[in-house]
């Protein structure tokens, strides 16, 4: 509930406090006294566009400050998350406007942007000012109330749960559909760029092997003639050095029974004797094998050519790195393959969708059909209490293309003089009327809507006696489960209140400025014995306020 609003500068308005009540408030005063002022101060603090025009004091700031009280936290937790702030029962939202008219927002001192203020307040209070294009003409919130008064709400939750299940599914086909398109179109190319690699069949490592086998086979004939000489000093010749070795060895093992340092040198010299064979050996196989070969440096140049083409042709550096390139050309092409698949499961999962949405928006259009009669009597029941007998209502209905809140289509029509012409809303219906209508609608619906603090500007516009009577009637109904605050001009509607407040002007140090008191009883008897009977009203007329606040 709204608990309290400050006002410091703005219009008429030096210094302000007001403090609100429970149940149902009602705000009165003089023509011009202040009150569409107060409104639209609180209409500032709520997130509404400045008027530069009304700010008091250019050398000062104008604060606007708004209190309210929560017994739940259910309905904005969503905003304290989305704005970064701690939850907290007790929410204070402050707007500052310098001389400049900049403007600064805050929710519990904590500057936020003006729209994350917005969004906050939108679940705070219903501000209803007779002259602005109404919520009633939308058809969001028309769909809104028909659910809440044939109890579709958890109805619609469901089916919308399914629907956005939905939603999500057929981005994701629309999405693979066009990943596949793009595969599908170069798919070719890959094809054409995998057989290339595939005829190639280039390996990790080839290059350096390509490399020093062209190395070896470009300067075979000097590593033959090397190795050949080497090969016939260590083996061939008159005196080779390997034999030469071993008599050595035979020499020096004959000898060292006398002398102790000759079998450890023998040892060695043996050693060296049977590596330098070894080494020979390996020597004479490399010889061996070792031929000029033109015909392969011909083909090995013109594999390292080959990779070197493609390698550029892919900006790689290394040719290596081709068997990198085929291996994710091989993957796509499978990935494209696997898209199918994927595809088939997605589209699956859609039909389910749809029909279990389908069945649901169903069901739900089922239940509004079924509720719109009782809907239309209720509201045909109340246009006659509140003043308007010759108005009829109508909700018009129509099934279509699934969407967010359902099959149907629903319009509120309207035809105000019995004329057989129903139309909608916000062409037939007055300002007055619709205020009217909407209160009405409200209060068949309050009990199934989670609904913030509900503000009336002005509902009364146009009515008297007995109309005025039930209208507020209606609304003293709507205050028991909602605080409800209500500008107004009608005695029978003030003498209903829980609260009275009274807007007022005064003249202080030679400046005109609005004031509001929180009327007692005796007070209150005074003022709506004013509003019936003028300034000075007769004992008489005093009499029927007292008794109009009786009863």
């Amino acid at each position: 509930m709204l608990k309290k609003l400050s006002i410091q500068n703005y219009a008429i308005i030096q210094e302000l406090e007001v403090v609100f009540q429970k149940g149902m408030i009602i705000i009165t005063g003089e023509t011009g006294a202040g009150k569409s002022i107060l409104m639209g101060a609180l209409g500032l603090a709520l997130g509404e566009r400045a008027d530069g025009s009304m700010f008091r004091n250019r050398e000062k700031k104008t604060i606007i400050e708004v209190e309210f009280e929560l017994t739940s936290l259910e309905r904005v937790n969503t905003y304290f998350e989305e704005l970064d702030l701690d939850p907290d029962a007790c929410i204070i939202i402050r707007r500052e406007f310098s001389s400049t008219g900049k403007s600064r927002a805050f929710i519990n001192d904590t500057p936020v942007p003006l729209n994350g203020l917005q969004r906050m307040a939108s679940v705070l209070v219903d501000l209803h000012q007779q002259f602005e294009t109404l919520e009633l003409s939308n058809r969001e919130f028309q769909r809104e109330m028909l659910d809440a008064w044939v109890g579709g709400v958890p109805a619609l939750n469901s089916y919308q749960t399914v629907f956005n299940q939905l939603s999500h599914t057929r981005k994701a086909i629309t999405a693979l559909h066009a990943t596949m398109l793009k595969a599908q179109q170069e798919k070719e190319y890959w094809d054409f760029l995998l057989d290339e690699l595939m005829n190639l069949n280039w390996q990790l490592g080839e290059t350096k092997r390509i490399e020093e086998e062209l190395n070896t086979l470009t300067h075979a004939e000097q590593i033959r003639t090397g190795l050949g000489k080497m090969v016939g000093v260590l083996q061939e010749g008159e005196q080779p050095m390997v034999a030469r070795l071993r008599t050595m060895v035979s020499q020096l093992q004959s000898l060292s029974g006398y002398h102790q340092r000759l079998g450890e040198l023998a040892v060695r010299l043996d050693s060296a004797y049977i590596e330098i064979k070894d080494v020979s050996n390996e020597l004479e196989s490399v010889l061996d094998g070792l031929t000029v070969d033109d015909r392969r440096m011909d083909a090995l140049n013109e594999r390292l050519s080959s990779a070197q083409r493609l390698a550029k042709k892919h900006n790689l550096s290394d040719p290596d790195h081709l068997v990198e390139v085929g291996e994710r050309l091989q993957r796509d092409r499978k990935v494209l393959e696997s898209s199918q698949e994927q595809l088939e499961a997605l589209q699956k999962e859609e039909r389910a969708l749809l029909s279990s949405a389908q069945e649901l928006a169903e069901s739900l259009s089922k239940k509004r059909k079924a509720g719109i009669p009782k809907l239309e009597k209720a509201v045909h029941d109340l246009l006659k209490r509140v003043g308007m007998p010759n108005a009829l209502f109508k909700v018009e209905l129509s099934s279509g293309e699934l969407h967010i809140g359902g099959s149907d289509t629903i319009a509120f029509l309207f035809d105000a003089n019995k004329s057989g012409r129903f139309e909608d809303l916000s062409k037939v219906a007055s300002g007055g009327e619709l205020s009217r209508l909407m209160l009405i609608l409200k209060s068949l619906v309050a009990t199934s809507l989670s609904m913030p603090t509900l503000i009336f500007d002005e509902i009364d516009s146009g009515i008297s006696g007995e109309a005025a009577k039930q209208v507020g009637l209606v609304m003293e109904e709507l205050s028991y489960a909602h605080q409800l605050i209500a500008i107004t001009h009608q005695p029978q509607i003030a003498a209903r209140a829980d609260q009275h407040l009274f807007v007022y002007k005064s003249e202080r140090s030679g400046e005109i400025v609005t004031g509001i008191r929180d009327l007692s009883k005796e007070d209150r008897i005074d003022a709506i014995a004013k509003m019936m009977g003028g300034d000075s009203p007769s004992k008489t007329v005093r009499a029927s306020a007292e008794e109009m606040m009786r009863k």
